[in-house]
């Protein structure tokens, strides 16, 4: 209702602007200013009262006219009267908002703000009064939005008048100045006078100098205490040969910087030599294993018959064919310069490796993350293994694992717990909570449940491990106070991020679990980025490439360009058969967060594919904002899941809704069909009855 009313009023002043400008009579304008102004001198207190008042009940009411308010109080009022009060009815009508929003509207506004509160939330449990400082000193966010949202955190109230009064000071100037000098017109030649058009001018500016002061403000007050070097030796230093470091490497090294990878680990990082690499490698073992059992209902009889330490051999030998892109080899080649050593933060320019001294404009710090360990009794008695050493223990074996327990039911150990059965392994996955891979969607994470038990995958959800030990074998006692006897132990509980040594402490970073940093990947540092694991919030391969190349590009760039980290949607999946591949938001995600959407589902057992291959179980399913084909969040659930999804991450990456996908012509039959489909089945059930109606009797009428 109110979008309309909004039109219609905007309406109705473009009318009264058209009737002005076609009959723009300088004295006509004259004679209506002196007689605003004789009213206004005849009733001296009713406007600035009147005015007043109307401007706090916009403001609590979060209503968009407070720019052409602030406007024509101005002209109306003149500078110094219209300052004041604009000033302090702005800042009492937020505050409006703001209780309103903290006692009687909480659920609403979550509802209506959605991702964003979350990002105010945290801005404000970081940097508190600064945060609102800066957001009221730089107009990016809505006023409006800041008052409902601030309304939501912790903030105290008069914090958040003061705060306001003083951050929205300095632009409501700038506005009302403006409004003055329109107020000022005595002919249309004014409209070119050197003080509307400096007045106007000002406008366009403020906000780029109130955030590079801003900016200025906020470097003087993270480096107080430390003296910049003249010179530097180089231009970025990286910390860490993972994913996230030496793509910053490269990035370096091709815009032709001068560039130093301090590497303590192997090149390549976790996911080479320990996670994606090897665990894909052994997958596809297990997946030529269960489609030769399974390919009985395709006319084919098969004998499997697993040859243990080849499929061991093998994995060792897809890293060595890998390793050589992530060698010393290849950067040193590109132009970086890579030492090997710890490396520790001395200042926020100078880095120390050994007994030498680095030091560069820009610092990224790409630590990764380690397997974690639970502190649970016993268990450093029955030797767990970890993702880091899983694969040289399971090559020292002569055959699979009789008797393994994997702690964890997340990614890694649906993975492994599924490929090791396969290849004949006895697996039990114990897991804390009550499903697998809980964070996503619950008919996705049934279905891997489903297919892991089909592989012989013993699953103990809901149980929480209490107790290990080991007498004539090593066992795992359950809350329940059951046990399970085993050989192996595999942890797979989660990884978290290497930040101890690293002189994070001594320089007053803040690091909880991850590093924290704001949007464009700096610490509190301004000159020092985190990125991958050790940033977070996803811990991914894909994710961490992402964060490196932006952060050694806003290492070497700034402060002439910045990048944002979060543009871009981060896709992931887990590699079970059948896969399960996922973008943006779930459908309880988007319920959790308050925010109006619709879910579409588009079954695998429709695709023609699928049921060509004998693959139809699985869906496709879409989250959309309500009312529009704007996407949300996709799942898909099935075979070549990771592949379909990807036409959803492009088209959320470049905002590209379902309309775009379904207009776009795919192969015939292929397993990218799904996404189109699924988009179909969006439209479907958009479709307005009544246009339907219309177009029948419309046909009936073109038959005669």
């Amino acid at each position: 209702m109110r979008k309309p009313l909004i039109f219609l009023g905007l309406t109705a002043l473009a009318v009264i602007a058209a009737f002005l400008v076609a009959d723009p009579d300088p004295e006509r304008l004259r004679a209506l200013r002196d007689s605003l102004a004789a009213w206004r001198e005849a009733h001296p207190l009713a406007l600035p009262i009147g005015f007043f008042v109307t401007y706090v009940v916009v403001t609590a009411l979060s209503l968009p006219f407070a720019v052409w308010l602030t406007l024509l109080g101005a002209a109306l009022l003149g500078f110094w009267q219209g300052l004041v009060l604009i000033s302090f009815a702005s800042s009492i009508g937020a505050l409006l908002a703001f209780l309103v929003a903290r006692y009687l509207m909480r659920d609403w506004v979550r509802g209506r703000l959605g991702p964003r509160l979350a990002k105010i939330e945290k801005g404000a449990a970081r940097d508190g009064e600064f945060y609102l400082f800066s957001l009221r000193l730089i107009p990016v966010v809505p006023f409006f939005v800041i008052n409902l949202a601030f309304g939501l955190t912790r903030m105290k109230a008069w914090k958040f008048y003061a705060v306001s009064q003083l951050g929205m000071l300095p632009g409501t100037a700038v506005y009302v100045a403006a409004g003055a000098q329109l107020g000022d017109l005595n002919s249309l030649s004014g409209i070119v006078s050197p003080g509307l058009l400096g007045a106007f001018a000002a406008l366009a500016v403020f906000p780029w100098v109130a955030r590079a002061a801003l900016r200025v403000w906020a470097r003087k007050r993270a480096y107080r205490g430390y003296e910049r070097p003249a010179k530097f030796d180089r231009n970025l230093i990286v910390i860490g040969a993972g994913a996230a470091g030496l793509v910053a490497s490269y990035v370096a090294a091709q815009a032709k910087a001068k560039v130093t990878l301090v590497q303590e680990g192997p090149m390549g990082g976790d996911c080479l030599n320990f996670g994606c690499v090897p665990s894909k490698a052994l997958i596809a073992s297990a997946r030529a294993a269960g489609v030769a059992r399974g390919s009985e209902a395709l006319g084919v009889r098969a004998d499997v018959s697993v040859d243990w330490p080849v499929v061991t051999q093998r994995i060792s030998e897809v890293i060595a064919q890998i390793a050589p892109n992530d060698s010393v080899e290849r950067y040193e080649g590109l132009g970086v310069e890579v030492i090997e050593g710890h490396a520790r933060l001395e200042d926020p320019w100078t880095v120390r490796v050994g007994d030498e001294r680095l030091t560069a404009r820009g610092v990224v710090l790409a630590t990764g993350a380690a397997p974690v360990i639970p502190p649970i009794e016993g268990i450093g008695s029955v030797e767990p293994l970890t993702s880091d050493t899983l694969w040289e223990t399971l090559a020292a074996m002569p055959a699979p694992p009789e008797r393994m327990v994997i702690l964890g039911g997340g990614p890694i150990g649906c993975e492994i717990a599924q490929a090791l059965a396969r290849l004949g392994a006895g697996v039990t996955v114990v897991e804390a909570a009550e499903r697998l891979l809980i964070r996503e969607d619950v008919e996705a994470s049934d279905a891997i449940a489903e297919a892991l038990r089909a592989d012989g995958v013993d699953l103990k959800l809901g149980a929480k491990a209490i107790r290990f030990g080991h007498d004539d074998s090593k066992w795992l006692e359950l809350e329940d106070g059951s046990k399970i006897e085993f050989d192996t132990l595999l942890v797979a509980v989660g990884r978290k991020a290497r930040l101890e040594g690293f002189g994070l402490e001594e320089l007053g970073i803040p690091a909880n679990k991850v590093i924290e940093t704001n949007d464009y990947l700096e610490t509190l540092m301004p000159n020092i980025y985190a990125a991958g694991d050790a940033a977070g919030p996803l811990q991914l391969t894909n994710a961490a490439g992402h964060q490196g190349w932006i952060a050694a590009a806003n290492a070497l760039a700034s402060p002439f360009w910045r990048f944002k980290a979060h543009a871009a949607p981060i896709p992931h999946a887990v590699f079970t058969s059948p896969e399960l591949a996922r973008v943006g938001m779930t459908a309880a995600e988007a319920e959790a967060e308050g925010v109006h959407h619709e879910v579409t589902t588009y079954p695998l057992g429709d695709l023609d594919r699928a049921l060509a291959e004998g693959a139809g179980q699985g869906f496709v399913r879409i989250v959309t904002a309500k009312g529009s084909d704007k996407i949300l969040g996709a799942t898909v659930c099935g075979a070549h899941a990771a592949e379909v999804l990807a036409e959803f991450a492009l088209a959320m990456r470049h905002g590209l809704g379902l309309g775009k996908i379904l207009s776009t012509p795919h192969i015939y039959p292929s397993w990218s069909e799904a996404a189109k489909n699924a988009a179909g089945r969006w439209r479907q059930a958009h479709v307005n009855p009544r246009t339907l109606r219309i177009a029948e009797r419309f046909m009936t009428w073109r038959r005669g």
